[in-house]
């Protein structure tokens, strides 16, 4: 079947029988139709998916011809539409010509010669829908940075992308936080069939759960107090491409089922709908938590999780493959400070490959962000660079009282158990990290505001840890 009798069509006819031969006839040539009795049904229904060429009577009850296609035009991205009448008169045509409408039949008229007008029209539309999108699309590219690794890990990676690109399966990009997994949604979004589309992103994480439904689907007006027009939801605007749901398992219970079900039917429906809405959506999540402790303990459903995790690609930390160090710096200072970035001494260089670098990539660029602006003579050296990577992990102490602390994600830091309390009995960073949290919660009786304060971190860095130590709960 050719691309051409893949187009859309919407037939608004008030005569039934012949709306139902229209759309018979049209169906066989191998269109895609749908059919309405009056200009208000088709208003209706092209909120509802989207048309390519609008057959439209003009005589029709409630909304006519004419007026339908002022409103048409009203909308953004409106298909191209063809009047037909029995009454022809150059009157009309002319007013419906200056409306908009792409051309103009008078009945009756041969399907052959519908069948010639329609892909026409379908043609032009899709030529112009073409060209807004190639240029959103060289906008984009131009944008979006390179995958910068040498490391047989991320060479792995980069095959995975390749392979499960341009197919239609939908991804699940695991990692820790920091490792790149909404490049590595771009990526797959470039190589994929849905490339001149829109590629859609979402932090799951990043809006409370009122917030994030409207977000998300979209809501009607006056759905809720303030809704005073309609909104479209990311899941609409990504229509034809691909929505990135990052963080994908902070999303509340209520909303996962909901999402299922749109992945499963394509449709769903705006907050305060009453009326379906189709979508065709390819979906790419992420997310930095373990899929099994998420679904063990009720937080995700499992059915949802099979559904996005059609295809998985996991991300190794930077800790994992310190050969892509040296290539990332000389890439992110070439982004941060220019053509001529300031040179790293031996020094700060083998500082940088010896670090476990807890935030991996992330943090690996707010360090030399930090380091272009302190550095002196075109040289970053060990001065420059935060003192969590300069000093060996099991050697970080507090100057002043000689406290040991342990480096977090993002560069803050955990003091240590107070003097003369005993240490803990594992050597481990990760378990001394566990035990200086957990005291502070017991101490502030699990306030996480106050927890943050007395250790001297962001609210969001404590979240991050409560969650990685699965301190969550009070147990």
């Amino acid at each position: 079947m050719s691309e051409q009798q893949q187009a859309r069509i919407l037939i608004a006819e008030d005569e039934a029988n012949l709306r139902l031969v229209l759309q018979k006839e049209l169906e066989r040539l191998g269109y895609r139709v749908q059919a309405a009795p009056d200009g208000e049904a088709a208003l209706r229904k092209l909120e509802e998916s989207n048309v390519d060429v609008l057959l439209c009577d003009i005589n029709m009850p409630r909304i006519d011809g004419m007026e339908l296609l002022r409103r048409v035009h009203q909308r953004p991205n409106p298909p191209e539409v063809i009047m037909l009448t029995g009454q022809a008169t150059v009157e009309t045509a002319v007013e419906a010509m200056k409306l908009g409408a792409y051309d103009y039949l008078t009945k009756p008229y041969s399907i052959t010669e519908l069948d010639v007008r329609v892909k026409q029209a379908a043609d032009k539309r899709r030529l112009r829908v073409d060209n807004t999108r190639l240029r959103e699309q060289l906008a984009r590219r131009s944008a979006l940075p390179e995958i910068v690794s040498v490391s047989e890990a991320m060479k792995e990676a980069i095959r995975l992308i390749e392979r499960v690109a341009p197919s239609e399966a939908s991804v699940l990009i695991t990692g820790e936080s920091g490792t790149g997994k909404e490049l590595v949604a771009h990526a797959i979004h470039r190589l994929s069939n849905r490339s001149d589309a829109s590629f859609v992103d979402l932090n799951c994480a990043a809006f409370q759960e009122s917030l994030l439904e409207s977000e998300l689907f979209g809501y009607e007006a006056g759905a809720f107090s303030g809704a005073k027009g309609r909104k479209l939801g990311l899941i609409e605007l990504a229509d034809g491409g691909t929505l990135f749901l990052d963080e994908v398992t902070e999303l509340p219970a209520q909303l996962q089922a909901k999402l299922l079900r749109a992945i499963e039917t394509r449709t769903f429906f705006r907050v305060g709908g009453v009326r379906k809405v189709e979508v065709n959506v390819r979906i790419v999540a992420a997310t930095n938590r373990n899929l099994d402790t998420v679904v063990n303990d009720g937080v995700f459903r499992s059915d949802l999780l099979y559904r996005i995790n059609g295809f998985q690609i996991s991300l190794a930390p930077l800790r994992e493959r310190p050969e892509d160090i040296e290539p990332l710096t000389r890439y992110l200072l070439k982004q941060i400070a220019g053509t001529h970035p300031p040179e790293l001494t031996e020094d700060a260089f083998m500082a940088l490959r010896t670090y476990h670098w807890p935030g991996n990539v992330r943090q690996l660029k707010n360090c030399l962000e930090r380091a272009v602006i302190l550095s002196n003579n075109g040289r970053i050296t060990l001065s420059e660079l935060p003192p969590e990577v300069t000093r060996p992990a099991a050697m970080v102490q507090a100057p002043a009282a000689g406290v040991p602390a342990v480096a977090v994600n993002g560069g803050g830091e955990i003091p240590a158990a107070p003097l003369g309390a005993a240490p803990p009995t594992s050597g481990s960073l990760r378990e001394v990290e566990r035990q200086q949290i957990l005291a502070a919660l017991e101490k502030t009786g699990w306030h996480r505001g106050k927890t943050a304060e007395i250790l001297g971190i962001s609210p969001s860095t404590l979240y991050r840890r409560l969650r990685d130590y699965d301190l969550e709960r009070r147990r």
